[in-house]
């Protein structure tokens, strides 16, 4: 994607003024990080935000026990950073893919937000969106819910966010390892390949390697939202 490209549908700048978008582009500067660099790092200084341009990362955190607990997986669109407006974080981003990033620093970005309120009211929006998330994520990790149907429920909005239609359903485009599942859930590896077996044997996914397909989408919306599983159409 050119920079003029860029300029014209950068999400962020939607509704900024043109001096705003001027501004901004003359202060961001291109980065990349190939896949599995820690780009940003819980309790460190780090004067950048990190708005991703293409591939994909994950936001996590570390249990009492050292153990990742992932809180996101984004991709284009998105901010890496949890927090705008300080210079060090609480969370761990690292990139599951090669990624490339439209970096500026933290303190330009806040005074571009003083002055442009639309900007300022669009980053708003998207952070809002961001807690919303991780609301629904917690309200589903309080025992009110079988690992299967959480499970079910990342997957499909996993699928949603990243999917491609195929022949054979839905593919997920990530490299999804049960470690990484694991992590995604919050539960031992083990717990976790005994709840894929189980999707699967349920007809609701299809895994080779890692490679995750939803054959019905739509079925393993009503599994994760009901518990109820609805056969599949022959």
């Amino acid at each position: 994607m050119s920079i003029r490209t860029l300029e014209e549908t950068f999400w962020a700048l939607a509704q900024s003024k043109p001096h705003t978008r001027q501004q901004f582009f003359q202060s961001a500067k291109p980065i990349a990080f190939p896949k599995g660099s820690l780009c940003i790092r819980a309790k460190e200084k780090n004067p950048w935000i990190y708005f991703i341009l293409s591939g994909k990362v994950c936001v996590y955190n570390l249990t009492k026990c050292g153990k990742r607990k992932i809180l996101f997986v984004l991709g284009p669109d998105h901010i890496a950073n949890e927090t705008l407006m300080e210079d060090t974080g609480t969370i761990f981003c690292e990139t599951i893919e090669a990624c490339r990033f439209l970096a500026i620093r933290q303190e330009k970005l806040a005074e571009l937000m003083q002055q442009d309120f639309g900007f300022t009211q669009v980053l708003f929006r998207y952070q809002e969106r961001k807690i919303w998330r991780l609301e629904h994520q917690l309200k589903n990790t309080m025992g009110s819910i079988y690992l299967e149907r959480k499970l079910a429920s990342k997957l499909w909005k996993l699928g949603r966010d990243f999917g491609t239609d195929t022949s054979q359903g839905l593919r997920i485009n990530i490299s999804l390892s049960i470690t990484f599942l694991a992590d995604l859930l919050g539960a031992p590896r083990e717990t976790t390949s005994r709840v894929c077996r189980k999707l699967a044997e349920a007809g609701l996914i299809r895994m080779e390697k890692k490679t995750i397909w939803l054959p019905d989408p739509q079925r393993i919306v009503l599994f994760y939202k009901t518990g109820v599983l609805k056969s599949a159409v022959p």
